[in-house]
């Protein structure tokens, strides 16, 4: 595709474009009464228009069924959980039993991390990529020190070399092989959130089971974003939130993805509870917990309803434009973006993103020497809704399904005329 530098053929691209009618079917925040440029989806999903009525199906069953809704109404809440699954498996290339929502991402990675992460002999450590969201950080330095290691010695960290920002996978591939007799696990962001980095997760994963260790993934930026072959590549277990590009809300539902391998085995090591325990033995009340054979056999609490329904209704429009064509979308936007951030005059920055399609997202992330705060709060102040993070990047997410080229376009338009 050779672009242009024009408005007009913005407005060309998104009269071709099969998936510009989505657009309609979000509210955008206002900007002066108009739509503000939102380029911030990999921080926060806008609200799809059909949520609110979904929302109102299930306090309507609340309010004329109260605890009858559990087993009656549009969407009985018993089963609550197993109604985003199939459309979650399609997205991140698994089959629905390896897939369950509950609790958030980092209560998800410490419970699955409990399950997996089985130090024992000499094989105790993790390898982790440098400069991880620091949640990762957090839970893999807590889980190590809840075992008696020191994070110093038993967290692998790789890191881009000297004055680069990117890590070269052949430097994680190598760090692996290094440490394969002491090596328990490898969990991995399979987007960078700083940089924008798309991770070769069937790569990295292969060479975790080469040297015996658990391959686990933080995909909080990717589902959603990129497709994914999780079980075809034999991650062992996987977790993301549901807020970012899924659009499902503030503080929606985290998902899971368990291999079958593991989530078949019933004896599989878990923290347990009521909704994890098989619906035939359930409600005999007794003791003796009798794991799902499925990735629903890790829910401990009640289905989060009303965490939940906003991911439902999200998904429902990502089940009619297809992860396949929302793809395609986003590496013509993000290469459009890319194009017309390069026509600018020098305002300082740097696209630390890696330039290869099949290495990134729908994510550019522009890093300032200088001022990047101050040029952050100008683009809020102009209509540009994107977000900062220490040190000196702004992150540009125009995600697929409602952002436009014409956007992109004003994008440009406004940091040419005020920058």
């Amino acid at each position: 595709m050779v672009f242009e530098n024009s408005r007009t053929f913005a407005f060309s691209m998104d009269e071709a474009d099969e998936l510009y009618p989505f657009k309609r079917e979000f509210y955008f925040p206002q900007h002066n009464g108009n739509d503000a440029i939102y380029f911030c989806g990999n921080s926060l999903g806008l609200q799809p228009k059909n949520t609110e009525a979904a929302f109102k199906t299930e306090l309507d069953s609340w309010k004329n069924m109260a605890i009858e809704g559990y087993f009656g109404g549009t969407n009985p809440w018993l089963y609550y959980h197993d109604y985003v699954a199939p459309s979650l498996a399609t997205l991140v290339g698994a089959a629905a039993h390896e897939i369950t929502v509950m609790n958030a991402l980092t209560v998800n990675l410490h419970l699955l991390m409990l399950s997996f992460y089985k130090p024992s002999g000499g094989r105790y450590k993790i390898l982790m990529e440098a400069g991880a969201f620091p949640s990762d950080q957090y839970a893999v330095e807590t889980q190590v020190k809840h075992y008696g290691f020191s994070p110093a010695d038993a967290v692998i960290e790789v890191a881009p070399r000297a004055g680069e920002k990117l890590i070269k996978e052949e430097d994680i591939l190598q760090a692996i092989e290094e440490n394969r007799d002491t090596l328990a696990m490898v969990i991995m962001g399979g987007i960078n959130y700083y940089t924008g980095q798309l991770f070769d997760i069937a790569a990295i994963t292969a060479a975790a089971h080469t040297v015996g260790a658990i391959a686990g993934w933080d995909l909080a930026h990717v589902t959603g974003n990129v497709p994914l072959q999780l079980h075809n590549h034999g991650v062992d277990f996987a977790v993301w939130c549901s807020y970012k590009y899924l659009n499902a809300g503030p503080g929606a539902v985290g998902g899971v993805f368990i291999h079958e391998k593991h989530a078949a085995d019933t004896d599989t090591a878990r923290l347990a509870g009521w909704w994890g325990n098989d619906e035939k033995t359930r409600f005999k009340m007794e003791k003796g917990f009798f794991a799902k054979p499925t990735a629903a056999g890790w829910n401990i609490s009640t289905s989060q309803v009303f965490n939940t329904v906003a991911l439902k209704a999200s998904l429902e429009l990502f089940g009619r434009a297809g992860i396949g064509r929302l793809r395609d979308k986003s590496v013509m936007l993000t290469a459009y973006l890319e194009y017309l951030l390069y026509q600018l005059p020098n305002i300082g920055f740097e696209i630390i993103t890696p330039k290869d399609p099949a290495k990134r997202g729908a994510q550019l992330c522009l890093y300032f020497n200088n001022h990047g705060r101050e040029i952050h709060q100008k683009m809020l102040d102009n209509g540009i809704i994107v977000d900062y993070r220490e040190p000196g990047v702004i992150r540009v997410a125009p995600a697929p399904l409602y952002c436009s080229f014409t956007d992109v376009y004003r994008f440009y338009e406004i940091l040419k005329d005020n920058f």
